[in-house]
């Protein structure tokens, strides 16, 4: 992507194929200058990352990786909890990356390196020596098409990059199969790495539930045996019998059931506590460690002293500690299992495209040969593919025989199935409903729409919203404030305690001022979250942009969703954009001494070697025209002599006759005389925003036909909507100022600025963002680019397959206007959900502190005991996740208000 702007040049490559300095020399030879070059090649890889709990982890991992030498950059996504890493292949690998995550306490996996596009792997059978090998290697470079092939002599794969254009996967695995000959015979499979993100967080579910079951099943006896039975003599009477000195029988079993949860089921935290601390970071792990140890280890003291001493009498917090682990995995496992659910509508995307297709095989006249049913992985470029009626379109591609209508509902939002025929687009994962169709695949692979609107979903995902930086402040200096705090309430209230400041009443009979200072110091150890801080953000984007994915409406990104919800200045482009960008003609008017016969005749004629829009629109209502008028001749002569006028229209002869058509200009040119009734004729026409196409026929003006570039049925509608979201609208055309005026007014838009090129928009936008305006610029992603740049937030409508549009911020894959209020209803709707998230996780943590800390406790005699923090701690980070969640159930504002 080249910025004329900007005089920056982005360039995607395979670092397999070649360097950055080839790219460097390349543009050089075209006579520009290259300055602030990169010499190092930068390759991407993405990674799974395991064990991420809250900010303070993900930043951990972050910082792991910037700290590998080669690393240029390193995203990590908690909600995700992926990681993508720009490196140098020259100084690191993505090995080395893997290691470095793993040293800092994480787990990691590899997803995909960069360069996997046009990439296929496979698994050979049938492989008995290194020669095979060699034997395959050979026929495989010389398949024309196949760039570089990778062995591995171990695990018999073979990796190999091809030219899509020219070659394969079913050609590649043909040639593998061919390279066998007498006793070798070959086989070759696809080889892909089973799909991780669903197995692996199958597998943390499991474990959580696993983890809180066994928790439960020493607990729920702990806190019976302290809680319950005490309560309820006789009953428990037994628990008070003597086992040694002080040493009771209830006391003996408590340590007994506890002990197991707090040093096995509870040793994830202290694994995560010494990764934290290694790292010289705290996260949750250090705050559970430390107030389950506290409860622990004074219980410990309590149940030693009973043990050796005659007349000893303390209370142990057994209960405490149990119960906290268990309340806190209880947590874990509702938060895993409503952060499954933040990427639901993902997850249906990348399951839309079928696994197999229909391949048919076709003579040289068209006629089918033969039919067959292979996997959809093994289709390529211009292979044609038989949809039936109910199956599902396993590749984008174009119709070329049948006629029936396709639910593009999956991809676009567009609800009412849309009709096909020849040389219509289709698009992968889109459900055939009603014809058979022929379809010439055009991009398979990674290469189709379904495919990139994953990517760019997942990128977004990945991406960190600028809101998401108060998260990342308060995570820095949370952990260590919270443990000063707790600190300081175990101190202030066993030294008033001590000293006799408040009465000795307020302190419950079986606990003293140390124990009592304890419970309140443990509280507010294990009420305070910062996994909630941390989830309030990525969660929402998540949920945000795969259900904008759902609906048409690709934002890439936070930092695109909060510039979105600022936007007060909306700027469209009018042709294709507020217009439908297809001209027809709506009116045509005859002259005297000419019959509508001729005319039509004559126009057909001449117009029909021109391959301008007008033209095709002016012949396709002469047609039409012609045959109201009586049955067409058999056989209108061929134009000879034809010219096209460029700015002008077209000319030529028709038999005899001499026929121009086109504009105003050619009629002088040609010195054809126009009347007032002619000249009345065109500034109506143009006062109504059409285009006057006048037809003279032997140098007399034989009529002229009205062209117009009709309005988008919901333009006004949508420009009305926009202006009750507080939102001005404004239209900038090339086109000129009477049409663009024209258009406007239409509409609805009272601001215009016309005859204006690319850069000119760009220009504009600018002067808007001086005077305070945050503007999205709405556009078509092609001659619009400069503006879509320029803006605050670019929106590329109409991408239908084509959703890499580099410039935009949000792509609309339908061309309807409608997709721009969903775009910023979407975002302003998101930016309110992650300030209501912050709003839930910081009030749980400002209230709860203090709560925490015992400030009711001397009005109210009310106190939270640790085992109902630690539940208050795991229902903030549930409350936010499924706070993001109703997010899932947003409706686009125009069809919900009925409008």
């Amino acid at each position: 992507m080249v910025s004329p702007l900007e005089g920056q040049a982005v360039v995607r490559y395979m670092p397999d194929l070649i360097n950055a300095k080839t790219i460097k020399e390349t543009v050089k030879d075209t006579g520009f200058e290259v300055d602030d070059f990169p010499e190092q090649d930068v390759a991407v890889c993405r990674l799974r990352i395991k064990g991420m709990a809250c900010t303070s982890c993900s930043e951990s991992v972050e910082r792991a990786l910037l700290m590998v030498e080669g690393v240029k950059k390193a995203v990590v996504g908690l909600a995700l909890e992926e990681a993508k890493v720009h490196f140098d292949p020259n100084v690191t690998d993505s090995n080395r990356i893997i290691e470095a995550v793993e040293d800092a306490g994480f787990g990691a996996d590899l997803i995909s390196s960069g360069s996997d596009v046009n990439k296929v792997h496979l698994i050979i059978e049938g492989i008995n020596s290194p020669e095979d090998l060699t034997v395959i290697k050979l026929s495989l470079e010389s398949l024309e098409g196949v760039n570089h092939v990778d062995m591995d002599l171990e695990g018999h794969k073979v990796t190999v990059s091809y030219d899509p254009d020219i070659t394969g996967p079913r050609s590649v695995i043909q040639c593998i199969c061919e390279a066998g000959s007498g006793p070798h015979f070959y086989q070759a499979s696809f080889y892909s790495p089973p799909k991780r993100r669903e197995t692996e967080r199958e597998h943390e579910i499991q474990m959580y539930r696993t983890q809180f079951w066994w928790s439960c099943l020493f607990s729920f006896p702990v806190f019976v045996f302290s809680m319950i039975l005490p309560m309820l003599p006789p009953y428990g009477d037994w628990l008070d019998y003597k086992v040694h000195n002080m040493l009771t029988v209830g006391m003996f079993l408590r340590w007994i059931l506890c002990t197991p949860v707090q040093f096995i089921i509870g040793r994830r935290f202290y694994v995560g506590s010494y990764h934290a601390l290694r790292r010289r970071s705290a996260n949750m792990d250090v705050l559970v460690a430390l107030g389950t140890n506290a409860a622990y280890f004074y219980s410990l003291y309590i149940v030693i002293k009973a043990l050796t001493s005659y007349t000893f009498e303390g209370e142990d917090f057994f209960e405490t500690s149990a119960m906290l682990i268990s309340f806190i995995l209880l947590g874990k496992y509702l938060e895993v299992v409503a952060k499954g659910k933040t990427s639901d509508a993902l997850a249906k995307l990348t399951d839309l495209a079928p696994e197999t297709a229909c391949l048919l095989t076709l003579d040289d006249d068209g006629n089918v040969i033969s039919e067959m049913e292979i996997s959809t992985q093994l289709l390529q470029r211009n292979d044609v593919i038989k949809i039936v009626p109910g199956a599902k379109i396993p590749v984008d591609g174009v119709v070329i025989n049948g006629q029936s209508h396709v639910n593009e509902s999956m991809i676009t939002g567009e609800a009412r199935p849309i009709a096909k025929r020849p040389g219509d687009k289709v698009i992968g994962g889109t459900m055939n409903e009603n014809g058979c169709l022929l379809v010439k695949a055009t991009h398979v692979g990674p290469e189709t729409a379904l495919s990139q609107i994953v990517q760019l979903v997942e990128a977004a995902q990945l991406a960190r919203a600028p809101v998401q930086k108060l998260a990342d402040q308060i995570s820095r200096f949370f952990v260590p404030t919270v443990v000063v705090a707790a600190f300081l309430t175990w101190l202030g209230w066993f030294v008033s305690g001590e000293a006799g400041i408040f009465p000795k009443s307020w302190i419950p009979e079986d606990m003293d001022a140390f124990e009592l200072a304890l419970q309140f110091g443990i509280s507010v150890l294990v009420v305070a979250c910062p996994c909630a801080l941390g989830l309030a953000t990525p969660t929402a984007v998540m949920v945000a942009t795969g259900k904008g994915a759902s609906q048409g409406v690709l934002i890439k990104g936070g930092n695109a969703l909060e510039k979105a919800h600022k936007v007060n200045t909306v700027v469209f482009d009018k042709t294709g954009t507020l217009t439908v960008g297809r001209p027809v003609v709506v009116s045509a008017m005859l002259f005297p001494r000419f019959s509508m016969e001729e005319l039509c005749d004559m126009t057909i004629a001449a117009e029909a070697n021109s391959e301008h829009p007008l033209a095709k629109a002016v012949i396709e209502h002469a047609k039409k025209l012609r045959q109201k008028h009586g049955s067409p001749p058999e056989h209108v002569p061929d134009v000879v002599d034809f010219e096209v006028h460029a700015g002008a229209g077209v000319g030529g002869k028709v038999g005899d006759r001499m026929v121009l058509v086109g504009n105003k200009r050619l009629m002088r040119a040609f010195n054809v005389p126009i009347g007032p009734e002619i000249e009345d004729c065109i500034s109506e026409t143009e006062q109504l925003a059409r285009t006057c196409v006048l037809v003279a026929i032997d140098g007399r003006v034989a009529g002229a036909f009205a062209v117009t570039d009709p309005v988008k049925p919901e333009a006004e509608r949508v420009i009305s909507y926009l202006h009750s979201m507080g939102i001005s609208s404004i239209m900038v055309t090339g086109d000129n100022w009477a049409t663009a005026s024209a258009i406007a007014k239409q509409v609805g838009i009272h601001k215009v600025f016309a005859e204006t090129d690319p850069l000119g928009k760009a220009d504009k936008i600018k002067d808007l963002q001086m005077k305070g305006a945050t503007v999205a610029m709405v556009g078509d992603g092609i001659n619009d680019s400069p503006a879509l740049v320029a803006a605050d937030v670019g929106m590329a409508i109409g991408a239908g397959t084509d959703v890499a549009i580099e410039a935009a911020d949000i792509v609309l894959i339908k061309n309807n206007l409608e997709d721009v209020i969903t775009a910023i209803d979407l975002s302003r709707k998101t930016i309110h959900r992650i300030r209501l998230n912050y709003v839930w996780a910081l009030g749980y943590n400002i209230l709860g502190m203090p709560l925490a800390a015992g400030i009711l406790f001397p009005f109210t005699g009310i106190r939270i005991p640790p085992w109902l923090a630690g539940a208050c701690m795991a229902a903030s980070s549930i409350s936010v996740v499924c706070s993001s969640l109703l997010l899932q159930s947003y409706k686009k504002p125009l069809h919900s208000e009925g409008v």
